[in-house]
């Protein structure tokens, strides 16, 4: 996976630069997420692959699948994506993307994984925290996972805080395995 990202930043890059001094960072949104959203589709990445089908033909259905959000920039990038064999990447570009436009209008997304439900005010506590450590606004999302034991893991772009029981269990067996 992290393969792909590497390959996926430059579209990202180029994407974010060109929406930004075109100020049309919310029409790139929503294009890319449509794009993303085929690229997850089980027949849609068969059909992209098939040999059949010419990179003309596969740019055709997605302009056509994107409807008004098809600008002139939009199918050039959609060409150019398909003429490199990359429309696997198109999930991970739109992630990048989203996290570039956060990040210049001032927030950022944190994900944050709980061994347990999170009421209303625990969730508004974290985010605080997240808030004064990154210095910026914080927008998340929130998913259980029930290997973490207790407690909870953040992740703010590639920084994880593991505040999770099973974190500290790690830590403690590293630090007595020295």
């Amino acid at each position: 996976m992290a393969e792909l990202i590497t390959v996926a930043r430059p579209y990202a890059e180029a994407v974010f630069r060109l929406a930004k001094e075109a100020n049309s960072l919310p029409a790139w949104s929503e294009a890319l997420a449509v794009l993303a959203a085929a690229a997850q589709d089980p027949a849609a990445v068969e059909f992209a692959a098939n040999p059949k089908f010419s990179s003309s033909q596969v740019q055709a259905l997605l302009i056509e699948l994107l409807g008004a959000r098809a600008t002139p920039q939009v199918s050039n990038f959609v060409a150019t994506v398909l003429e490199s064999r990359r429309f696997a990447l198109l999930p991970h570009v739109a992630e990048l993307f989203e996290q570039l436009k956060a990040q210049a209008e001032g927030s950022v997304t944190a994900h944050i994984e709980s061994a347990f439900e999170l009421n209303a005010a625990q969730l508004d506590e974290i985010k605080s925290i997240l808030t004064a450590r990154v210095g910026k606004k914080v927008e998340t999302t929130v998913s259980l996972n029930a290997d973490l034991i207790g407690g909870v893991r953040m992740t703010v772009g590639d920084d994880v805080i593991d505040a999770s029981v099973r974190g500290k269990l790690a830590a403690l067996t590293a630090r007595l395995a020295q």
